[in-house]
């Protein structure tokens, strides 16, 4: 699925790094329906990691290739189709429009991704105890309010990798535990891979291979 071979981000890189990394500067695969923990402490890059493979980021050196082609060197047609159709992301800062409702949020992924319809939008509110907000402006919501829509809206789309980037930093243990059982269940009902970083914390998932960064 990801091939890294020899990736170096040039911010972390301008000094030699004073420790081991299973995945900087490395040849590594990532395969199809595999669960990945990457853990590192803070400022050790794991956004970076996320935003390369996703393709927001290109001030590294290396290659990183995604099923055989060159994220860097794709068009911006195949990488909007990889969006919409093979990858889903929850962004350490989110990246819900604050301005629109819950539900309008969700509803935005919807029209771009072709996702499922609203009954299921409301299960898995319901599942994560964010239904009462639908209506709800995400500007006022709480930060682990909004952390748990943008966990709904990542799983709503098709996808065959699911990137977490510290998915469950402001929820608390109930929180994460019907938030986890959630992602789990849906990375398993699309037979998808994933991949999350977090400070080291399992938060109770299962994982098929953790990495340090």
């Amino acid at each position: 699925m990801y091939h890294l071979h020899h990736v170096k981000p040039r911010p972390i890189f301008s000094t030699p790094l004073p420790y081991e990394s299973d995945i900087w500067n490395r040849d590594l695969t990532l395969d199809e329906q595999r669960r990945y923990l990457v853990s590192a402490p803070s400022g050790r890059g794991k956004s970076t990691f996320v935003h390369i493979l996703y393709g927001l980021r290109s001030d590294y050196e290396g290659l990183v290739t995604y099923r055989g082609k060159p994220v860097l060197d794709t068009d911006d047609d195949t990488r909007a189709d990889w969006r919409q159709r093979q990858q889903s992301i929850v962004f350490q800062d989110l990246r819900l429009f604050p301005h629109l409702t819950g539900l309008q949020n969700l509803q935005v992924k919807m029209q771009l991704t072709q996702a499922p319809d609203e009954m299921r939008i409301r299960d898995y509110c319901s599942r994560l105890g964010i239904a009462g907000l639908l209506d709800q402006s995400a500007g006022t919501m709480s930060y682990g309010q909004q952390q748990r829509f943008a966990i709904v809206r990542a799983l709503l789309q098709p996808f065959e990798i699911l990137l977490l980037d510290e998915p469950f930093s402001h929820l608390d243990a109930d929180n994460t535990e019907a938030a986890g059982a959630l992602v789990e269940e849906v990375v398993s009902d699309q037979e998808a891979a994933m991949i999350l970083v977090s400070l080291g914390d399992r938060y109770g998932m299962e994982f098929d291979e953790e990495l340090v960064l």
